[in-house]
């Protein structure tokens, strides 16, 4: 090191200012010919710093580290933090660890949420840092991330700008309980909260359960405004009037209005594409021993999915059950009288799924057998057939032809 001079800067006994390249030279040399030319103060140190091709800002940290260590200061240092910042204390990991192994599936924003939930004066870690206490321990592992593939839905989907206004229903895939019997699932969700409302064990996907089971959702939680399918049965009948089954011609007559995805497009119900891989994931391996006992397991995993499981849609990622209500419309006791305007012709659709105008059958829907249309003329003497607010279609008297065309009216 060199030695403090009479000047009061350092003197370097054994050094000589010798005019090499930089490029020829290591850094450690040029530094201390850089700092030997600074203390003999033959020259300003912003010339300096030109000559030797630096800024005046690193040519005076480089007298500072002298000044303050000699020619140790100069030496190149770790560019690493002094302090990992996902360095937790042994505690504080060991209760994320600990939480992860009695909820397994839950990722590290999950358990971050989950965390800041119930006990939100503790100073929990960042996202990443849970992630990396998870990967130490072997619990979760990297995966490559694939590029998005969410579909917007079509422009004529009712958004969900409140609870109840859209419902979103499906099976999800059936799977054999350990009797070797077919489970279908059928779940229906709060498009707005992602609310629970219900994941009910069935054997069959036909209809008569499906009904009973939506009789049960619309007396406890009330009537959505909107409610959006696939194509699949019960939901749809690809061959019926307007793509409805009996279900959705019921669902009308209780005010509510079907919405089907279009065919092949299940990302029109993604959040519900999604929602059945947790629930797979939690309640579905391995199965149960009976329909009983696995419609508890659906029951227990609804109430952590509703009340406790914090989820990213809501706000503050708060569970499902902080924000969803109940409908205001209730469910009827009895079925509501269907009621046309006093021009309007009224015909009951018979067992075939045909009504007469003028002695001449009109073919709709069987699935309308035993229920009211309404017939209103319109331009030209045509005759448009409604279900209560669904414009079925029309029918030319003179060519005694109906052509299917299902639109809403009111």
């Amino acid at each position: 090191m060199g030695e403090l001079g009479s000047h009061g800067g350092f003197t370097f006994g054994h050094l000589r200012e010798v005019p090499v390249p930089w490029k020829e030279s290591s850094p450690m040399s040029e530094r201390l010919l850089f700092i030997q030319a600074c203390l003999d103060r033959r020259e300003k140190v912003v010339g300096i710093c030109d000559r030797f091709g630096i800024s005046e800002k690193t040519g005076q940290k480089w007298l500072a580290r002298f000044r303050e260590c000699g020619e140790a200061g100069l030496a190149d240092r770790s560019h690493a933090p002094t302090q990992r910042a996902h360095r937790l204390a042994p505690a504080l990991a060991a209760r994320i660890v600990a939480l992860r192994r009695k909820h397994p599936l839950y990722g590290p924003a999950k358990l971050h949420d989950w965390l800041r939930q119930h006990e939100p004066s503790e100073p929990w870690p960042a996202i990443s840092t849970i992630g990396e206490v998870l990967k130490r321990e072997g619990l979760i592992r990297s995966r490559r991330r694939r590029a998005g593939t969410h579909t917007r839905l079509a422009g004529d989907r009712t958004a969900a700008s409140a609870p109840n206004v859209v419902w979103t229903a499906d099976f999800k895939g059936q799977f054999r309980l350990q009797t070797g019997v077919y489970c279908y699932p059928l779940t229906v969700l709060d498009l707005y909260t992602h609310f629970l409302l219900r994941c009910t064990a069935l054997p069959t996907t036909a209809v008569a359960p499906a009904r009973a089971t939506f009789a049960r959702l619309f007396s406890e939680h009330g009537l959505p405004d909107v409610l959006r399918t696939d194509n699949g049965v019960p939901f749809a009948q690809p061959s019926s009037l307007g793509r409805l089954g009996q279900l959705a011609f019921w669902w009308i007559r209780l005010g509510i209005r079907p919405e089907h995805t279009r065919p092949a497009t299940p990302s029109e119900n993604g959040a519900h594409e999604r929602f059945h891989k947790t629930l797979k994931a939690h309640a579905t391996r391995p199965s149960s021993s009976s329909f009983a006992a696995q419609q508890r397991r659906f029951d227990r995993f609804g109430l952590e999915y509703n009340t406790d499981r914090p989820h990213a849609s809501t706000p503050a990622h708060l569970p499902p059950a902080s924000a969803y209500t109940r409908s205001l419309r209730p469910y009827p006791a009895k079925l509501p009288p269907l009621l046309y305007p006093d021009a309007t012709a009224v015909r009951r659709v018979d067992g075939c799924g045909h009504i007469k105008w003028h002695g001449h059958p009109i073919f709709l829907t069987r699935n309308l057998s035993g229920e009211d249309v309404g017939l209103t003329t319109t331009d030209g003497d045509v005759l448009t057939i409604t279900y209560a607010t669904l414009a079925l279609g029309d029918f030319d008297p003179h060519t005694q032809r109906f052509t299917p065309n299902t639109r809403w009216t009111g």
